[in-house]
């Protein structure tokens, strides 16, 4: 069976976590207070993917498409394990179609979105059919390329007195309110319920000891540094135009007024590649991983095909308007799809635990 390092797992879960949530203000709805809602988010983002790694523990390494027909059997089970693919399509559709909003208007301006969107999928495709390895160690790889970059990018605006951190002001000065409810759903379900597909991850990992503290520390790395981003943003904008901005994470980086450098948007493209780049993949694998266990197949390969097509066509489908792009992702996915997919069945699936465990006790 393949398998990858802890070291790789942890760049997987840290580059998949930061995502293209990186690039937007999270937790914007906050406004200056978005760091705060950012790094609550975080700690209770940890609790919940560690929830995650405990109940594929319990199950004795089954994935997370084999524990509801192992918890609820085969005629319930099934149809719950059905949905987690199809949710995976879908979300690789969203990153899709985020890139063929984003790319024409930072560096392809003249590039048809759809060629866009078949190429960086193109690439995604022959990597997934290298394995989970090649993406693991790409992952590996650019992990301390991102993060390099990160330092880079705040050395140049600070040293170019771009920050005001009296635009921070006061702190939770509107009250507690919107930062909760900027944290709640929103907050905790983006990027940290969307690992639970991190239950099918981490059954490659070579060697399980110690997994807990590497899955934990990949959630904080990139939770706290998305609220740095948050910080960082808000402290250079002010709060009404980092509200307004739909990618402050681009806009940062035209605040440096360092005259030798120039074109630093090619930092924010790199945010922006790799991480869509290994959020989809992982998207695309976990999709191809669920639907090989459902159908009883042999390989990956044919269903990372099936998955990406599919995955192609949702995304051709969806909204033009990327303000009605994101509104969904805001407002319609976190409370009607991702709070029952990434909470309510797998809170079932741990209280059901002892129960299944009493059941197998008994037979025995």
């Amino acid at each position: 069976m393949t398998r990858i390092s802890k070291y790789e797992m942890f760049a997987l879960l840290a580059l998949f976590q930061l995502g293209t949530t990186l690039i937007f203000g999270f937790s914007s709805d906050a406004g200056r207070d978005a760091w705060i809602a950012s790094g609550i988010s975080t700690l209770f983002g940890a609790g919940l993917v560690l929830i995650y790694l405990f109940i594929f523990k319990a199950t004795g390494g089954l994935t997370l498409v084999e524990w509801f027909p192992w918890i609820f059997g085969k005629w319930l089970g099934a149809p719950l394990a059905w949905l987690f693919p199809l949710l995976f399509i879908y979300n690789a559709a969203r990153i899709i179609s985020d890139v063929r909003f984003l790319f024409p208007v930072t560096i392809l301006n003249r590039t048809p979105d759809w060629i866009i969107g078949f190429t960086f999928l193109g690439v995604v495709i022959y990597a997934l059919l290298g394995g989970i390895e090649v993406i693991a160690r790409l992952a590996g790889f650019f992990l301390p390329l991102i993060y390099i970059s990160l330092i880079m990018e705040i050395t140049l605006l600070a040293t170019s007195g771009t920050f005001h951190f009296a635009n921070l002001l006061p702190v939770a000065g509107e009250g507690w309110g919107r930062i909760w409810k900027a944290v709640w759903p929103l907050g905790l379900m983006q990027t940290f319920g969307e690992s639970i597909e991190f239950a099918i991850i981490w059954s490659y990992v070579a060697q399980k000891k110690g997994l807990a503290l590497w899955t934990a520390g990949g959630t904080l790395l990139a939770g706290f540094s998305i609220a740095l981003m948050d910080l960082l943003a808000v402290s250079g904008f002010g709060e009404m135009a980092f509200q307004q901005m739909m990618y402050p994470a681009f806009a940062l980086l035209k605040l440096s007024n360092i005259n030798y450098f120039d074109n630093l948007d090619a930092i924010g493209i790199i945010y922006l590649v790799v991480n869509a780049f290994i959020k989809m993949s992982l998207h695309l694998f976990s999709a191809a991983v669920c639907l090989r266990y459902l159908i009883g197949g042999k390989s990956e390969k044919p269903m990372v095909v099936t998955a990406s097509l599919m995955a192609l066509f949702v995304s051709m489908t969806m909204v033009i308007s990327f303000t009605e792009h994101l509104q969904v992702a805001k407002q319609v996915i976190p409370y009607h799809v991702w709070v029952p997919m990434f909470l309510v069945l797998p809170g079932i699936v741990l209280l059901a635990l002892p129960v299944r465990k009493w059941i197998a006790g008994l037979k025995t």
